[in-house]
């Protein structure tokens, strides 16, 4: 495997807490499985934190920030059955990171945290 790209973000919670007050904001950063569990979370600023941070950490990962047609809703992160976060990777984040890095096969790796004030995010590309 070789690493095509990692990207790490960190995010202060107060402004997500600042932004989430415009609901446009919501819709217009985040997907809809992303919106569909937020209505489930009782912390809903910590969760969309977490989430921004790994949206920008996948975009620096990609070394391309949000351009080329890429955009924040293009990004989603999802959690597995035991909880992990994961990107859910649709047809167009495929395509685009075939596109961009320039391979066919792939894999994203993701960690998330946070600590009161902040939430972080770590983004990993590889080829598979």
């Amino acid at each position: 495997m070789k690493t095509l790209g990692i990207g790490v973000d960190i995010v202060k919670v107060s402004r997500i807490r600042s932004s989430i007050r415009n609901k446009k904001f919501i819709t217009r950063v985040f997907g809809n499985e992303e919106i569909l569990r937020l209505k489930k979370i009782h912390d809903k600023t910590n969760y969309l934190s977490k989430r921004f941070a790994a949206k920008e950490a996948l975009s620096k990962a990609l070394g391309t920030g949000f351009r080329d047609g890429l955009n924040f809703k293009d990004i989603q992160i999802v959690n597995n059955k035991q909880g992990k976060p994961k990107y859910l990777l649709s047809l167009k984040l495929k395509n685009f990171i075939k596109k961009k890095k320039k391979v066919k096969n792939f894999n994203l790796f993701l960690s998330i945290s946070d600590e009161k004030e902040y939430s972080i995010a770590f983004a990993i590309i590889q080829t598979t």
